[in-house]
């Protein structure tokens, strides 16, 4: 069994755990190896092992019990919308492991359709990105990014493979305030299911995404393509007639802010 070498053991083994569940490595429905056999593998004893199952017990994805083996579990976590947050920092806040890998940053000319969502002229320049997101290692979503140019230079002075690009932006002192998202389902193109791992056509759920400063100015346009597995948006309207959008745990009854 191969794991990382950074944190502690059974932090470790249940990304590894995880990994196989959700790969299906360990069918979904079908119990997970015995406690001693997991222990032979990592070549460790009963208490990180026991340690890690717990976790995914936490998270549900693991059921079962009382005397029975445990039954793997796909669960898919939810994407917030309550508050300006980025992919990384939503990752961390349900435990889980945030990657990327950067596909293009580049300059480019906008086009109509981009000048219009950004309050350009036709042909300003503009920095546009593509990267695949990935939890705990597995592909969840590809990241579409256009930002105006004297947002998105700052881009080519930051590496985003190693981390989130709303936080880099705000530590040279953007201003990303608010956003505006609109969910819908897409097919996935030949460049999408390549990067995700499914085949062309197969379903996506996308989330268009304008940023604005706090002055109402729009500074990015996004479209963002998830697999359908990997995330879940949930609104909530309340009695006084007010919105609230925000980050879910399918397993668990509370919002994360």
């Amino acid at each position: 069994m191969k794991t990382s070498d950074e944190g502690p053991l059974h932090q470790r083994l249940r990304t590894e755990f995880l990994r196989r569940i959700e790969s299906g490595e360990w069918p979904e429905g079908q119990p997970v190896p015995s406690e001693a056999q997991l222990c032979r593998e990592s070549g460790t004893s009963r208490g990180p092992v026991r340690q890690a199952l717990a976790l995914l017990r936490r998270d549900g994805n693991l059921v079962g019990g009382r005397g029975k083996p445990p039954i793997a579990r796909k669960t898919t976590p939810s994407q917030p919308f309550a508050s300006l947050i980025s992919f990384t920092q939503w990752a961390r806040s349900i435990d889980r492991e945030p990657g990327q890998l950067t596909v293009e940053v580049a300059r480019r000319r906008a086009t109509a359709e981009t000048a219009d969502r950004l309050r350009l002229e036709e042909g300003d320049p503009v920095v546009e990105l593509v990267r695949l997101r990935l939890l705990d290692g597995i592909p969840a979503m590809v990241e579409r990014a256009t930002f105006r140019f004297e947002v998105g230079r700052h881009l080519f002075e930051f590496d985003p493979d190693t981390g989130s690009i709303y936080e880099a932006l705000c530590a040279f002192g953007v201003d990303l305030h608010h956003a505006r998202h609109t969910i819908d389902a897409v097919a996935a193109g030949d460049t999408d299911a390549e990067l995700l791992g499914v085949a062309s056509g197969d379903p996506l759920l996308r989330v268009r995404r304008q940023t604005f400063s706090a002055e109402g100015e729009p500074l990015e346009s996004a479209d963002d393509r998830y697999l359908p597995a990997m995330a879940t948006f949930t609104v909530e309207n309340t009695a006084e007639g007010r919105t609230v959008v925000g980050r879910y745990r399918t397993n668990e009854e509370q919002t994360h802010d």
